[in-house]
């Protein structure tokens, strides 16, 4: 077998060890004589599976008792809807912060349902920096004020959890859940479609502060008020049980053999340093987003030539290199590098680009 390296932004690669454990369990998972995507969700077996994945999370996060776990589907632009119908509902007021495409979706989303206000942006650079503000910027008697941690397309993040005073804060973190510890308690919401570094397209988590759960906006459909996924542990439908049962193993996998996300953080850390040193130490690639506002789990280059940057995507899925095109509103290329990315890809990806650029300015001088 001869797997590539996936720098796809999501669905994304998953950890070997997870892949070959489902593997092993897929006709019979635990003795009990069939596949989990075979059992019923009200089964003994099942209601194991998920209440053991709600456990891990929270170990995992270290998510406070007060805090409800939810399992739920639609994917994270559901939760553009589920927010403000959820929250939005004191003084029907929202803060929004765009710093890249899905923040201005999910801004543009919730103006259909109160009084929604852009407290920072950076849409005008091309989102090429997160904006900054102060909790004095911050609308007081605001319901919430929204902010996506990591920009999956643009490829920044917040260096640290802005602080919005007594207001809640709540956060996108899909493309950045479980790649290095965070302050749950920091939040009043959090959200995440798990496809980049949880499991499978299909499991969306949130993760909520009691205090904040009540009565939802009239007009809010059942299967997306809170409350019906609280009453019904996560189950008022068929879950998506198979993305459930891999969550499981990827929670194990980083709590037993990474060692958690101290540790998982750090192999994140240098896997994205030696990415952007390699990309800041070239004469042909650059990155497009400021040195401050880097993320570490999505990076975007361009080489500044359309024709040139096609060609390097072309050649380096042919070298095992595959899904490095970047999103057509960025241009040029873009290396997820989620947790179950190893190191040895990154290496071969930085070689490649050397090789690439070596090329490239020996076809340059030729031509002069």
């Amino acid at each position: 077998m001869n797997r590539v390296y996936n720098f796809s932004p999501g669905p994304s690669m998953l950890p070997l060890p997870v892949l070959r454990r489902a593997a092993a369990e897929m006709e019979d998972y635990a003795g009990c004589g069939m596949s989990v995507m075979e059992m019923s969700h009200r089964s003994p077996v099942f209601e194991q599976i998920i209440g053991q994945t709600q456990q891990l999370l929270r170990q995992v996060l270290a998510i406070p008792d007060h805090y409800k776990v939810l399992f739920v589907q639609g994917g994270a632009s559901q939760q553009f809807s589920a927010v403000p119908l959820n929250l939005m509902t004191h003084s029907g007021k929202a803060d929004y912060v765009l710093s890249g495409q899905f923040s201005l979706k999910a801004y543009e989303e919730a103006c259909r349902f109160g009084d929604v206000r852009v407290l920072a942006s950076s849409k005008q650079d091309n989102f090429s920096f997160i904006p900054s503000f102060s909790p004095a910027d911050v609308r007081p008697d605001a319901d919430y004020v929204h902010i996506c941690y990591n920009n999956t397309i643009f490829g920044s993040r917040f260096p640290a959890i802005p602080d919005t005073g007594p207001v809640p804060l709540v956060a996108d973190l899909s493309s950045c859940i479980l790649s290095e510890p965070i302050d749950i308690s920091r939040f009043g919401l959090v959200y995440a479609g798990a496809q980049k570094n949880m499991a499978p397209a299909g499991l969306t988590v949130v993760i909520v502060r009691e205090d904040l759960l009540g009565p939802s906006q009239p007009r809010t459909p059942l299967m997306l008020d809170y409350q019906t996924a609280v009453n019904s542990g996560s189950m008022y439908n068929t879950p998506p049980c198979y993305p459930i049962y891999i969550a499981m193993l990827v929670l194990e996998w980083i709590r037993d053999e990474i060692g958690g996300l101290e540790q998982m953080a750090a192999i994140n850390r240098r896997k994205a340093q030696k990415l952007y040193a390699a990309l800041d130490q070239s004469s042909l690639f650059r990155p497009t987003v400021r040195p401050d506002s880097r993320s570490i789990m999505n990076v975007t280059f361009v080489t500044g030539a359309k024709d040139l940057d096609a060609r390097f995507c072309q050649e380096a899925e042919a070298a095992g290199l595959v899904n490095l095109k970047g999103h057509r509103v960025v241009g040029g290329m873009r290396a997820s590098i989620y947790n179950a990315m190893p190191e040895d890809g990154i290496d071969a990806l930085i070689a490649f680009m050397q090789a690439f650029e070596a090329r490239h300015k020996t076809t340059q001088e030729a031509s002069t």
